[in-house]
Protein backbone atom coordinates (compact mmCIF):
# COMPACT_ATOMS: atom_id res chain seq x y z
CA UNK A 1 0.00 0.00 0.00
CA UNK A 2 1.44 3.33 -1.06
CA UNK A 3 1.51 6.05 1.56
CA UNK A 4 2.63 9.65 1.35
CA UNK A 5 2.97 11.32 4.74
CA UNK A 6 3.64 15.05 5.02
CA UNK A 7 5.13 16.71 8.06
CA UNK A 8 6.74 19.98 9.05
CA UNK A 9 3.80 22.34 8.85
CA UNK A 10 3.02 24.85 11.56
CA UNK A 11 2.57 28.48 12.49
CA UNK A 12 5.26 30.96 11.49
CA UNK A 13 5.54 34.72 11.25
CA UNK A 14 5.82 36.46 7.91
CA UNK A 15 9.39 36.34 6.69
CA UNK A 16 10.07 33.09 8.47
CA UNK A 17 10.88 29.64 7.13
CA UNK A 18 9.54 26.10 7.28
CA UNK A 19 10.65 22.83 5.74
CA UNK A 20 8.01 20.34 4.74
CA UNK A 21 8.78 16.66 4.29
CA UNK A 22 6.91 14.00 2.36
CA UNK A 23 7.89 10.45 3.22
CA UNK A 24 6.91 7.84 0.64
CA UNK A 25 6.39 4.20 1.58
CA UNK A 26 5.01 1.14 -0.14
CA UNK A 27 6.91 1.58 -3.41
CA UNK A 28 9.57 3.67 -5.07
CA UNK A 29 8.93 6.18 -7.81
CA UNK A 30 12.33 6.01 -9.46
CA UNK A 31 10.84 6.90 -12.85
CA UNK A 32 8.21 9.20 -11.51
CA UNK A 33 7.67 12.73 -10.36
CA UNK A 34 6.67 14.31 -7.06
CA UNK A 35 4.71 17.48 -6.63
CA UNK A 36 3.66 19.86 -3.89
CA UNK A 37 0.26 21.52 -4.05
CA UNK A 38 -1.58 23.76 -1.62
CA UNK A 39 -5.16 24.67 -0.94
CA UNK A 40 -6.37 27.68 0.99
CA UNK A 41 -9.92 27.89 2.40
CA UNK A 42 -12.43 28.61 -0.33
CA UNK A 43 -9.84 28.26 -3.08
CA UNK A 44 -8.91 25.57 -5.55
CA UNK A 45 -5.88 23.39 -5.07
CA UNK A 46 -2.90 25.03 -6.73
CA UNK A 47 0.47 23.84 -7.88
CA UNK A 48 3.54 24.84 -5.90
CA UNK A 49 6.53 22.82 -7.13
CA UNK A 50 7.53 19.52 -8.75
CA UNK A 51 10.65 17.40 -9.00
CA UNK A 52 11.54 14.28 -10.96
CA UNK A 53 13.03 11.42 -8.96
CA UNK A 54 15.64 10.42 -11.51
CA UNK A 55 17.18 13.59 -12.85
CA UNK A 56 16.08 16.10 -10.30
CA UNK A 57 14.38 18.39 -12.81
CA UNK A 58 12.38 21.01 -10.96
CA UNK A 59 9.55 23.38 -11.72
CA UNK A 60 7.97 26.11 -9.60
CA UNK A 61 4.88 28.23 -9.57
CA UNK A 62 5.71 31.87 -10.23
CA UNK A 63 4.31 32.82 -6.83
CA UNK A 64 6.98 30.82 -4.99
CA UNK A 65 9.93 31.02 -7.37
CA UNK A 66 13.02 32.27 -5.57
CA UNK A 67 11.51 31.60 -2.13
CA UNK A 68 10.76 27.86 -2.14
CA UNK A 69 13.08 24.99 -3.02
CA UNK A 70 12.00 21.42 -3.74
CA UNK A 71 14.48 18.59 -3.29
CA UNK A 72 14.52 14.85 -2.88
CA UNK A 73 16.53 12.22 -1.04
CA UNK A 74 16.31 9.04 -3.05
CA UNK A 75 17.86 6.94 -0.28
CA UNK A 76 15.22 8.07 2.20
CA UNK A 77 12.40 8.09 -0.37
CA UNK A 78 11.54 11.56 0.86
CA UNK A 79 10.79 14.85 -0.85
CA UNK A 80 11.25 18.22 0.83
CA UNK A 81 9.90 21.70 0.34
CA UNK A 82 12.05 24.41 1.89
CA UNK A 83 9.96 27.55 2.25
CA UNK A 84 11.69 30.83 2.98
CA UNK A 85 10.46 34.42 3.16
CA UNK A 86 6.98 33.17 3.90
CA UNK A 87 4.03 35.47 3.32
CA UNK A 88 0.50 35.40 4.78
CA UNK A 89 -0.78 34.41 1.34
CA UNK A 90 1.22 31.19 1.61
CA UNK A 91 -1.20 30.03 4.30
CA UNK A 92 -2.81 26.80 3.14
CA UNK A 93 -2.89 23.06 3.57
CA UNK A 94 0.08 21.66 1.69
CA UNK A 95 -0.16 18.29 -0.05
CA UNK A 96 2.46 16.15 -1.67
CA UNK A 97 1.57 13.98 -4.63
CA UNK A 98 3.25 11.27 -6.68
CA UNK A 99 2.95 10.15 -10.26
CA UNK A 100 4.60 6.82 -11.03
CA UNK A 101 5.81 7.71 -14.52
CA UNK A 102 7.34 10.99 -15.64
CA UNK A 103 7.00 10.99 -19.39
CA UNK A 104 5.92 14.46 -20.42
CA UNK A 105 7.37 17.93 -20.10
CA UNK A 106 7.51 18.90 -16.47
CA UNK A 107 5.07 21.78 -16.92
CA UNK A 108 2.37 19.14 -17.54
CA UNK A 109 2.66 18.20 -13.89
CA UNK A 110 1.42 21.56 -12.65
CA UNK A 111 -2.06 20.08 -12.84
CA UNK A 112 -3.22 17.70 -10.10
CA UNK A 113 -4.71 15.37 -12.75
CA UNK A 114 -1.62 13.24 -13.54
CA UNK A 115 -0.86 12.36 -9.92
CA UNK A 116 -1.83 8.91 -8.71
CA UNK A 117 -1.17 9.26 -4.99
CA UNK A 118 -1.73 12.02 -2.45
CA UNK A 119 -0.82 12.67 1.14
CA UNK A 120 -3.22 13.82 3.82
CA UNK A 121 -1.85 17.35 3.94
CA UNK A 122 -0.11 19.53 6.49
CA UNK A 123 -1.27 22.96 7.61
CA UNK A 124 0.97 25.98 7.09
CA UNK A 125 -0.14 29.23 8.68
CA UNK A 126 1.79 32.45 8.18
CA UNK A 127 0.88 35.33 10.47
CA UNK A 128 1.39 38.95 9.49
Amino acid sequence: QVQLVESGGGLVQAGGSLRLSCAVSGRTFSRGIMGWFRQAPGKEREFVAAISWSGGSTYYADSVKGRFTISRDNAKNTVYLQMNSLKPEDTAVYYCAADSVYYREISYYTSPVPYDYWGQGTQVTVSS
